[in-house]
This record gives structure tokens, C-alpha cells and sequence, in this order.
């Protein structure tokens, strides 16, 4: 009886030394689905800025061969509405706070010198309930719509169709007068919006493009890391040891807002732009999917690829095990 005491006490001391045993620990092993991971961050050349834009009733709209459509009839009241309650004391808290309870940080961030709404928010009415939203999948795919919509929709009674895609297909579905407002993060896209006449200056603002709040861009791969991207100086050093070493990459090819971003990360002599032709060079990596960011990180986890998307995704996509709506 003693040796087994004896034994049971070591067994206990030992434990106590080298920490849980395995089969303790399945649960916490079992939660780790997902082998991609975040390997590069918090770069300037990183930073992934969101704008709202209301489209102008007036606008000069184009179907999707550029040819020119009548009879459009955009919802600027509830447009509006929608945009300065998103910029009101309360819209911003609640962006701001998004997330930090189930994730333990931040997925979006206020801009310094933001805009800020005071203005009162009209109840909805038969004319102005449906309001047509055009946005990107970012924003989408990160649960923030899913999050802040329904407040807005229960509190002054509107409805909102949300069309979520990349920051190109966004902005062309509302050149098309399908949207009466548009949230994207394309500046460069976002200017030429506005340059042919699609938005306009609501009351109580200064701009058209409302710039208010951002998060980042992260750089993603597989834990073992091939390519070396955690050690690299940069996030440009980065996808040129990807590139250097024909490590599999993973683009939205979209002309998403993260596509235009990943264009820029690529060391200018590959030549890699958002036409075809640009990339055949490169297929037997370089993968141009064409669609959204949730199909992206599903796609990168199966192959073991590297992929450039923004952190709210990224984090919505691990506590879903991988699995993306």
C-alpha cells in the first residue's frame, strides 16, 4: 500500500513539474482548427482605412457596359440617416468597441479628426425605410454590419439591404444606382467615385468622403512559416521573400479594397498589377481567386498559403474554425 502511495505522490510531483498532461489538454488542442496565422502586422504601409460615401440622386449612372440608365431613384433621407447615426457619438462607440470582448483587442479603430454627426436622426417613413447599402466584405465578413445594423434598423425603423463585395464591385454596384450609400476603403477608388459625380456633400459635413475609422492589414501564412515572412524587415521585405521563394499566395484579384492594397506590397520589377496578363509568369504560385475574403482564408488554410487580409476578417475566421459563412 505504501509503494502505491509512493507512487501516486511522484506521479503527482511529476505533473506539477512538466505541467498538464496531454489528454488534459485535448479540449484547449482540439480548439486549434486553424494552422494560418498572423505573421506580420502593425506595418505602416498596413494601415486599412474605411470611408462613407453617399451617392448623389443625381448622379450619371452607367450600366455595366458604361451605357447610361434612367429612371434611378436613391434613398438620400435614409442614406443620411444611416450615415451620421454610423457618425454619431453612439455609431462610433459601438464601432470602436466592436469585437474587444470576444476577441480581447480592438478590430476597428476611430481616426483622429474624424467626422463627427450631431445631427438628429429622422424615424424611418413608408418612402425612406429600405435603404440599400454597398460595402466591402471586410466589414461584412468581420460580423461589424451584423453587429451595429440591427440597433439602427430597431431604433428608428429602417431596413437595410446590405451588398457586400469587393471595393470595386461595391463602388460599380453603385454606379449602377443599386446602393444609396456606399462603405468601402479604396481611397484611390474612392476619389475617382467621386471625381465622375456619384457622391455628394450631406448637410453637416465637410467632404464627401467621410473618413472615420480604420484597422490593419495583416500579413497571414502557415505556422511553419516557409518563406520567412515573421523575421523580415517589412511587410514589402516580406512579399519578396514570398515571391523570391514561389511560396503560394493566395490574391482577392477582385479589385477589392485588400487587392489594391496587395498590389502595392509587391516589389515593382514582378510587374504584378490587377491584369491577367501581368501574373501568368507567376500561377504556379501566385493564385488570383476572384472573390471574397472569407473564401480567401478558407482557400490559404486548405493550401498552406500565404494571404494578405484584414485583421477583423482574420480573427472572425479563427474562432469559426475556419469556416466562413
Amino acid at each position: 500500500m505504501k509503494k502505491i502511495v509512493s507512487l501516486i505522490l511522484a506521479l503527482v510531483m511529476t505533473l506539477a513539474l512538466v505541467g498538464t498532461p496531454a489528454f488534459a489538454d485535448k479540449d484547449k488542442t482540439d480548439a486549434l482548427v486553424v494552422d494560418t496565422c498572423i505573421l506580420k502586422e502593425a506595418d505602416d504601409d498596413m494601415i486599412n482605412n474605411y470611408s462613407l460615401l453617399a451617392v448623389n440622386p443625381d448622379a450619371p449612372w452607367v450600366d455595366a457596359d458604361g451605357k447610361p440608365v434612367a429612371d434611378v431613384t436613391i434613398n438620400t433621407a435614409g442614406a443620411e440617416a444611416l450615415i451620421n447615426w454610423l457618425l454619431s457619438e453612439e455609431g462610433q462607440e459601438l464601432a470602436a468597441n466592436y469585437g474587444f470582448e470576444q476577441y480581447g483587442e480592438y478590430l476597428f479603430y476611430l481616426k483622429d479628426g474624424r467626422p463627427v454627426s450631431t445631427a438628429k436622426i429622422p424615424e424611418a417613413t413608408k418612402e425612406t425605410k429600405k435603404i440599400r447599402l454597398s460595402t466591402t466584405t471586410s466589414v461584412n465578413d468581420s460580423g461589424l454590419l451584423g453587429y451595429l445594423l440591427p440597433i439602427f434598423e430597431e431604433k428608428y425603423g429602417y431596413e437595410v439591404e446590405v451588398y457586400s463585395a469587393g471595393t470595386g464591385k461595391s463602388i460599380a454596384n453603385a454606379k449602377m444606382g443599386n446602393a444609396d450609400l456606399i462603405l468601402v476603403h479604396s481611397k484611390k477608388q474612392e476619389e475617382a467615385f467621386i471625381a465622375d459625380g456619384f457622391s455628394y456633400v450631406i448637410d453637416g459635413m465637410e467632404a464627401e468622403r467621410l473618413n472615420w475609422m480604420y484597422n490593419y492589414f495583416v500579413l497571414c501564412g502557415p505556422s511553419a512559416d516557409p518563406a520567412g515572412v515573421k523575421e523580415a524587415a517589412d511587410v514589402k521585405a516580406a512579399f519578396k521573400a514570398i515571391a523570391d521563394g514561389k511560396y503560394t499566395f493566395i490574391s482577392r484579384g477582385d479589385g477589392s479594397g485588400t487587392h489594391t492594397k496587395e498590389l502595392s506590397l509587391w516589389p515593382e520589377e514582378l510587374g504584378i498589377t490587377a491584369e491577367p496578363e501581368s501574373f501568368q509568369a507567376y500561377k504556379d504560385w501566385y493564385i488570383s481567386a476572384n472573390t471574397g475574403m472569407g473564401a480567401c482564408l478558407v482557400m490559404a488554410e486548405e493550401m498552406g498559403a500565404y494571404i494578405l487580409t484584414d485583421k477583423a476578417t482574420f480573427l472572425t475566421f479563427v474562432a469559426n474554425d475556419g469556416v466562413m459563412g
